[in-house]
């Protein structure tokens, strides 16, 4: 299978996304945060349209044009713009991203941010590239030391579980790494576990097209992705942590409130 074609179907998305970042947008409301705009919608059509002729055996999966969830065998999960907030607000941390998963498993994936011109892109046994050349996680083998990314969910206006388990976590891991950064991309905050840039990641509620190629880049690129337990983590997960690998088991552990620093 050449899956290197989803490189310059991103890069052509790429287009309509960067005339979307400069004008004005028209925005509506999933819910009371969960914002989209025209751009959203006019590149996943763009994508679905493209996708569906370079793998028609593929069920296609999209943020904004699928009415459920689902997890196929064969699958393409595509979010047009990861971080759709940020694209709304002009700040230029957001991205195109596209999985595809066989069997429940990463096999290829893009995440693309055309308005830094970073395109990430892994396939399985094959490694992780930024722009074409490979990356690697960090060495980093203490939490003190470590530069943790995370995301706060939309459900955090309901005032229920996921915030109150958003302000625990935060409590337990901020005092104890270098700092935590909240930049607004799932896709992005994997890719730069990946390349290098955080140490580990960890965010909750989060969706297939969020993370579906970038998990495969950083796994490619060294590191690891688990349940908040530990363990295996798939699509239908409700908690995703991912690090270099080497802080991942410490990280795993305090957020499950197991582990003490003295």
């Amino acid at each position: 299978m050449e899956y290197e074609v989803l490189k310059e179907l991103a890069k052509e998305a790429g287009v309509i996304f960067r005339e979307g970042f400069k004008k004005s947008k028209s925005i509506t409301f999933k819910s009371d945060i969960d914002l989209v705009t025209q751009y959203d919608l006019q590149i996943e059509l763009f994508l679905k349209e493209r996708l569906s002729v370079a793998f028609p055996e593929y069920t296609l999966v999209g943020e904004e044009t699928s009415e459920n969830i689902t997890y196929p065998d064969r699958a393409i999960y595509i979010d047009p713009i990861d971080g759709t907030t940020n694209f709304i607000h002009g700040i230029p941390f957001c991205a195109i991203s596209i999985g595809i998963w066989e069997d429940a498993r990463p096999v290829a994936g893009v995440v693309y941010n055309p308005i830094l011109d970073e395109l990430f892109y892994a396939e399985a046994g094959k490694g992780a590239t930024l722009n074409d050349e490979r990356i690697h996680v960090t060495d980093t083998d203490t939490l003190k030391n470590s530069l943790i990314a995370t995301g706060f969910p939309y459900t955090k206006v309901d005032r229920g579980q996921d915030l109150e388990w958003v302000l625990q976590t935060m409590a337990l891991i901020l005092p104890e790494t270098r700092d935590v950064r909240r930049l607004g991309s799932a896709a992005m905050d994997l890719c730069y576990v990946a390349k290098g840039t955080f140490d580990g990641y960890y965010e909750i509620n989060l969706k297939p097209w969020d993370v579906s190629a970038g998990i495969l880049v950083l796994l490619e690129a060294g590191g690891k992705v688990s349940r908040v337990d530990g363990q295996m983590y798939t699509l239908d997960e409700n908690i995703l942590v991912a690090t270099n690998g080497i802080v991942h088991e410490v990280l795993v552990e305090m957020m499950a409130g197991e582990h003490r620093f003295d």
